[in-house]
């Protein structure tokens, strides 16, 4: 008997340093603009443990907008991009470019805003004509909607690319732009105080059924970490379904994203729907691809033959 339970306790240290000795699938992420609440939800996933539950390990690279996150994926420096502009995906893909869509990131731009400076003589949409006005970088979904906004207002602006928002705030008050662009919740701390928001993405009506920021994925890595990649989106929507469950996801973003628990709660109450972060819808791609002709990002709409092989999230693209 003694041997018996020595060789049943070797067997099961043996098994046991097997399964520790097995690595989680990895995966590589491009995120564009850090501190925003749906750009955080690979983050949040990850620090709640629900990725390693899913047999994940994420590596969360951020960049500071579509057009980086776009050149990482091409470049198969990562695995999966998160929050690239729809347009800007899409005019990627359009000429040839490898690039899939394999999930929604955000529909519509209600988390956007664009800011002065509290002593700004802007006040209105109206008044930002003429004026110097910040965007991340070319293609992004912040681009794409500040040409909607100035669209529906029949207003011509200046667009200047600023980058991340930390680097937008600081060209706003150094008088380097007129208006600045945010992404809830990054400067509601001091929204009254030092600055002040003249319009918001929820004013550019365009765009609330539109899917405006993807995932996206190089189609060479789609066809060889589908499964992987499946378990990532698992995952993804259960983080999802965590950050609106109750305060805990709150309480950790505000630390993740330095800011205040207020702030943090606001932006997920006030300015994202849970609805709106569904992975599983892509809509509005009719209307995005003719405005993506008027703002030059593409030639021609894609076909529907073209937008089934962009497009590769389990349905028919509509």
């Amino acid at each position: 008997m003694p041997r018996l339970k020595h060789a049943f306790l070797a067997l099961l240290a043996i098994a046991l340093a097997f399964a520790g000795s097995v690595r989680a699938d990895q995966l590589k992420l491009a995120v564009g603009q850090r501190g925003a609440w749906d750009t955080a939800i690979p983050e949040l996933g990850l620090r709640a443990g629900l990725f390693k539950k899913h047999g994940i390990e994420l590596n969360i690279l951020y960049t500071q907008g579509g057009a980086e996150t776009q050149q990482a994926v091409l470049s198969r420096s990562v695995d999966i991009g998160v929050a690239a502009g729809t347009l800007g995906a899409l005019g990627v893909a359009a000429k040839g470019a490898p690039l899939r869509i394999i999930g929604g990131e955000a529909t519509g731009v209600g988390e956007f805003y664009w800011y002065v400076p509290i002593a700004s003589p802007i006040k209105t949409v109206d008044d930002m004509a003429g004026h110097t006005v910040g965007f991340s970088t070319n293609g992004s979904s912040s681009h794409t909607a500040l040409l909607m906004l100035a669209k529906e207002h029949n207003i011509t602006v200046k667009p200047v690319g600023t980058g991340g928002l930390a680097a937008t705030l600081t060209q706003l008050m150094s008088g380097q732009i007129d208006i600045g662009w945010a992404a809830a919740p990054f400067g509601l701390d001091q929204v009254d105080t030092t600055v002040r928001i003249v319009a918001r993405g929820s004013d550019v009506a365009a765009t609330r059924q539109l899917t405006t920021r993807v995932l996206i994925a190089h189609a060479d890595t789609l066809a060889q970490k589908q499964a992987t990649i499946a378990q990532f989106l698992a995952a993804y929507r259960e983080t999802i379904d965590w950050m609106y469950a109750g305060p805990e996801a709150v309480k950790m973003f505000a630390e993740f994203a330095g800011i205040s628990e207020s702030a943090a709660k606001r932006a997920r109450d006030e300015f994202f729907t849970k609805a709106a972060l569904d992975p599983g819808t892509v809509t509005g791609l009719p209307e995005m691809m003719a405005d993506g002709v008027q703002f030059k990002f593409l030639q021609t709409p894609l076909t529907q033959d073209q937008l089934a092989q962009i497009v590769q999230i389990g349905r028919k693209a509509p």
